[in-house]
């Protein structure tokens, strides 16, 4: 009924992904003559971070967000008209900055909802009609196993655009990765793989990005091995490949033994514990000849905190660093933390143009201009100044942040998109804040055109 869902999903530009989260996310700013309309959704929780989603799929959009009394809430509506239908589900989130939301839609247009989940038993939602959010109800389980301590859900594509989600089961330091995959004409769902794809033996556990289609056609995935739920003791970027979700392996080819182990040969760069890699900030990229580009960061020997690129290029890593900053992020601790370093994907443009954006609470933010050969910044990308109403923050509160979630659908226009906004506090390690609370904020969809 929707095959063409699938394959629009597959062919949506990556880099104008990352190109808009430079814009807005990074730079903090949005040219004024890109604003092509914004919708007011609904006044939400504005005291801690929690990541909303965005699902457009024409005619119709969609918006699962926490309100302002922290209730889960869909908001639905066909992409000509300004006025949503809201649903309530009854669950309403604490002061977890892990609680994100994740939605999808299938094949046949019935809506998938999960999320407010971290180290606890699944929550998910499905829709009893197409593209009805009014008739979600809550599935009790998917398969009925490794369910009851979830965390980090996420739907994707898969194989032939097979929906697929994965989820961490067990906690920080000893969580395994489950995959599970829908079966559209029984609307249920089974392990696509017997074991969980990674495993700590009870000692770790590892934190993912990706699966990133790839343009060579395969799903590439990179991960970091953390001990505790401290955050200094991430280590060891890893990194495996498949063209199935089945059968997983480096880079060079080496088939990898599932579940993967720390000492199954996948790690790409040996960082020890508390060497300046983190979670949630390893990116997966691609140069101009489909190689494999990791970023993330990691200390140097006088301790300062270095962004580097891996590119997977003749047999071997080879490896960059992008720029020479002399600070130290000193982070530790569990809870969600407040990064002092963004990096995003290497993309390459228009003329062949390598780029990476990047954001530094002492150095800025920024897009660099990468050398081709050696993947260092060579200069910036020059962005116009002229900003619109979209990156001001509008309250009043001290503390308030900006933020923005992506369409995880796709614009019905090829040369526009869709984006979140509303402001909250900093994050503040999962732990309450004591009153006075700012006001709540609004959150706004906002329609892009793209260059």
């Amino acid at each position: 009924m929707e095959k063409r869902f699938a394959q629009c999903r597959k062919g949506f530009r990556a880099s104008l992904l990352i190109i808009l989260a430079a814009l807005f996310s990074y730079e903090g700013r949005v040219r004024a003559s890109e604003v092509i309309e914004s919708i007011d959704i609904a006044p939400v929780w504005s005291a801690h971070p929690v990541d909303f989603c965005l699902l457009t799929h024409a005619p119709h959009q969609f918006v699962a967000f926490y309100d302002d009394k922290r209730q889960l809430t869909v908001a639905q509506r066909k992409l000509e008209e300004k006025t949503w239908d809201f649903t309530k589900l009854p669950i309403t989130t604490v002061w977890d900055s892990h609680n994100y939301l994740t939605m999808t839609l299938d094949d046949d247009g019935y809506l998938h909802l999960s999320g407010d989940m971290h180290c606890v038993p699944l929550n998910y939602f499905r829709s009893e009609k197409p593209f009805d959010a009014k008739s979600l109800i809550r599935i009790n389980s998917m398969v009925g196993e490794q369910e009851e301590r979830t965390t980090y859900p996420k739907f994707l594509r898969g194989p032939e655009g097979k929906l697929i989600f994965m989820y961490r089961d067990g906690g920080s330091g000893n969580g395994n990765q489950i995959i599970n995959q829908y079966d559209l004409k029984t609307q249920t769902w089974k392990r696509l793989l017997e074991h969980p794809l990674t495993d700590g033996e009870g000692q770790r556990n590892a934190y993912f990005s990706g699966p990133t289609l790839g343009p060579d056609g395969y799903f590439h995935l990179s991960w970091v091995w953390r001990e505790t739920s401290d955050a200094s003791t991430n280590h060891d970027l890893s990194y495996a490949r498949s063209k199935n979700f089945i059968d997983w392996e480096t880079a060079g080819g080496k088939n990898l033994r599932l579940p993967i182990r720390l000492q199954d040969g996948a790690v790409v760069d040996p960082i020890p514990v508390q060497g300046g890699i983190i979670n949630g900030n390893h990116k997966i990229g691609f140069d101009d000849k489909k190689n494999v580009i990791l970023s993330y960061h990691k200390n140097d020997a006088q301790g300062h905190t270095q962004p580097w690129n891996a590119r997977w290029e003749k047999g071997e890593w080879k490896f960059s660093q992008i720029a020479d900053w002399p600070w130290h992020w000193d982070f530790s601790g569990g809870g969600s933390l407040h990064f002092g370093i963004h990096l995003g994907a290497v993309v390459v443009v228009a003329n062949g143009i390598f780029t990476q954006s990047y954001r530094h609470q002492k150095f800025g933010n920024g897009t660099w201009q990468l050398d081709p050969q050696t993947l260092k910044a060579v200069g910036k990308i020059t962005k116009p100044t002229k900003t619109s109403n979209i990156s001001k923050i509008e309250g009043s509160f001290p503390g308030l942040e900006l933020r923005s979630a992506r369409d995880s659908g796709r614009s019905p226009r090829a040369k526009t998109s869709y984006m979140l906004r509303w402001e909250t506090l900093p994050a503040n390690r999962d732990l309450p804040r004591p009153e006075p609370w700012p006001e709540p904020s609004m959150l706004r969809v906002y329609q892009i055109a793209d260059d």
